[in-house]
This record gives structure tokens, sequence and C-alpha cells, in this order.
């Protein structure tokens, strides 16, 4: 009996997924840029982990390292190539989050209160809940000549 039920609950949650339609706003990047956004964004994922992992400890120096890590150096590396790409609403939100790990790393020396900057990454993670729930990214086929031009973005 529950051989039978297997398929009948795949073919009820793909007829789920089906129904509903994707209606973000696709961004539409080559490969190479695609790829430098997701790094960005796993290395913003792992940093705030790190930083969650430290306000357990209450090690706040750690914070403060970890935050600055995030700040908006790290989106001055590479953002030059991507400013013209992508929508000046999703280059601000990234923009603000980088800013807010600059205040928190700030704050981290400062106010030194786990409380505090549990608060402000709250408020940072919403702008990448909004990020998400706003934006898709869909690649582009590009030629190499064209994609050439990309590859000076590497970390």
């Amino acid at each position: 009996m529950y051989k039978f039920l297997i398929p009948v609950f795949a073919l009820i949650a793909t007829s789920a997924l089906a129904g509903d339609i994707d209606k973000r706003q696709v961004l539409t990047i080559t490969e190479p840029q695609r790829l430098h956004v997701i790094e960005e964004m796993a290395a913003l994922l792992s940093g705030t982990q790190n930083i969650l992992a430290a306000l357990s400890k209450s090690d706040m120096a750690a914070v403060h390292q970890y935050a600055s890590s995030l700040g908006i150096g790290m989106y001055h590396k590479a953002e030059d190539h991507l400013k013209g790409v992508l929508p000046k609403e999703f280059m601000k939100l990234g923009i603000s989050v980088h800013q807010d790990f600059d205040t928190i790393a700030a704050d981290a020396l400062s106010i030194k209160d786990p409380k505090h900057t549990l608060q402000q990454l709250g408020e940072s993670m919403s702008k990448c809940v909004v990020c998400h729930a706003t934006y898709q990214i869909r690649t582009v086929k590009t030629s190499l000549k064209s994609t050439s031009k990309f590859n000076h973005h590497e970390h």
C-alpha cells in the first residue's frame, strides 16, 4: 500500500511546484558574473555563520574580524563589472548589506553587546531575504571573446 502512495505524493508535489510560477525579476548575466555573485553570497553566509558562532562565545573581537571582512571592502574587490549589468536596486541592496557589516564590526568593538549585534544581523539578513524573494539569476550564453572581459574579477 505504501509503495502506491509514493508515486501519488511525488505527482502531487510536482504538480504543486509546476503550478507555482516564479514571479521574481530575472537577472540575466554571464556565467562568470553568476559565479561571482554566488561566491559573494556564499562568503556572506559563511561569514554570518562565523559571526553567530563568535557571538555564542561572546567573542566580540572575532565578531569584529569576521564582520570587517564582509564590509564595503569586500564589495569593492570586483563589483565594477556588475554595475552596468545588474539593476541599481539590486546593487544598492548589496552595498547596504556590506555597509551593515562595517557597522556591525565597529559596534562589536565599541558597544560590545552580543544582543545588539544579533539585532543588527537580523536586520541585515532581512535584506538577504528581500533580495532572494525579489530576484532570480539566469545565465546568458556568451562567446569566449565576450566572456573574457569579465575574467578580471577573480579575487
